[in-house]
This record gives structure tokens, sequence and C-alpha cells, in this order.
């Protein structure tokens, strides 16, 4: 049975003023929880809160740029102040890079780690003392497909994702019979801005895409579950099976996997 359960919980989501954060965020709340978001972007933020509060009044907002690892771990401890204490973190904010290898320059490999990994990383660190404590809680990092799976031009995405997923791994082990559960959520394609944001290039991947809130609801159901790692959601959009068996086919023939991917991006 897992350790925390959604309804009566205190969750602090990032990323949450658009995408799947801003999708989860207000499904939490509707399931019970009092919800903590944090973004860059206050007025979307605001909208968010506003939804969260329908279910759960004490829902709270920080806008940070979690970039600011400072800024990052201020915000965890500022977030368990404020509500006597957090039941679970769903680390959900990060950033694209889609640069090809030979331009990917060393401070934008530094920027994409910073949001995406290392952001994550302080968060969970300044919570785990007080979980650990109190013998209960519970982190959720959002990776990514790209976590499992090289994407072309997505060197530094994809470093950050492959990091987190083994990260959260060895953070379970280490774990492993205390009351601090770990969740690894990998979504797969969604319906995102991440596709969109400028200062990268087009994605070779059209579509079809998985709604944010069907991610969202995978997400909410990792929270509950008592296993380690889910991709959110199961399928493969469009009919594209399941995708723990396209990472499980790649393991089985990686340079069949890479060439594959290779030609693809050269043929697009």
């Amino acid at each position: 049975m897992p350790l925390v359960q959604i309804s009566g919980a205190k969750i602090l989501v990032t990323g949450a003023s658009s995408g799947i954060g801003a999708a989860l965020a207000p499904m939490l709340a509707a399931k019970g929880a009092t919800v903590g978001i944090v973004a860059r972007r206050k007025e979307k933020l605001e909208v968010v809160l506003e939804q969260c509060r329908e279910h759960a009044p004490a829902s709270q907002l920080w806008t940070a740029d979690l970039g600011d690892l400072d800024a990052a771990e201020r915000v965890a401890i500022e977030a368990w102040d404020a509500f006597d204490g957090l039941d679970c973190l769903v680390n959900n904010a990060a950033i694209p890079k889609r640069t090809p290898m030979a331009r990917l320059t060393k401070e934008e490999v530094d920027t994409v780690m910073r949001v995406n990994f290392t952001s994550p990383v302080r968060m969970t660190l300044a919570l785990l003392p007080r979980w650990l404590e109190r013998d209960r809680g519970c982190v959720v990092n959002v990776s990514s497909m790209g976590g499992r799976l090289g994407i072309a031009h997505e060197g530094a995405y994809c470093a950050s994702k492959f990091a987190l997923c083994g990260w959260s791994e060895v953070m379970a082990i280490d774990l492993h019979g205390t009351g601090v559960e770990v969740k690894l959520a990998l979504p797969g394609p969604i319906e995102t801005e991440i596709w969109d944001l400028p200062d990268n290039e087009p994605a070779h991947y059209k579509g079809p895409f998985v709604p944010a809130a069907e991610c969202a609801a995978s997400i909410c159901d990792a929270i509950e579950g008592s296993g380690f790692e889910y991709y959110v959601p199961p399928e493969f959009p469009g009919g594209g099976g399941s995708q723990h068996g396209i990472v499980v086919g790649k393991t089985s023939n990686v340079d069949g996997f890479l060439g594959a991917i290779a030609q693809m991006a050269k043929d697009s």
C-alpha cells in the first residue's frame, strides 16, 4: 500500500504554469490535496492557483526561476513551512534544447542541466532530512522517454533526463525500507508548449500527441501506486504500442536503434 494518499496530502508541483504541471495541480486539488505550485510566470500561475482553490482553498503559489538553484531550494523550504510539512514533491519543471551536437554550447548544456536535473536534486535534498525524520514522504521525478532513449539533436535535454532517471534509481535503492517513496514518471510525446518554444530546432516528431490531462492522470496513479517506474501514460499515442516495450526494444539492439534514429534525422 502506498504511504502517500492524495486526499489530505500537501503536494508541491514545479513547472505548474503550463502543460503537465498546469493540468496536474488542479487535478490533485480536486482529489483532496492542498497544492503548492511554482514556476516563473506569475500570471499563468495565478490562473492555475484559482483552479486549485476551487477545491483546496489553502493552496499557494511561488514565483521562481528554478534555474536559480538557491531559489529552488528556498521554495522547497518555504512551502514546507507554509503547509507545516509536505507529503510529496513533484519535480516536473523542464526546458527543451533541440540543437545539433556540433552547434551545442557549454552554456546551453549548463542551463538545461540546472533546470531539468540539478534543481530537482537540490529541492529533494532540502526536504529529504525532514521526510526521514518523520519517516514519510514522496518524490515524483518527471523524466521523459528522452531519459531512456536518445533523441536526435536533443543531447542536452536527454542528458538531463537520463541523469534524473539514474538519480531516481539510486535514490530508490538507498532509501529502500524507509518511509520515503521515490517514483519515476516517464512521459512520451505530450501536447505542451515544449515543442514550440523559441531558440530550438523544429522537432522531428510531428505527432500524434497525448493530452496533458491524460499524462497528469497517470502521474496521480503513480503517486498512489506501489511501484517505482511509470510510463505516463503507458501507451504511445496513435497505436504505437507500449512505451515500456519501446524502451526494451531499444536495449535489445542498441546499434540498430541508433542507426535508425540517425537515418530518420537525416531523412526529415
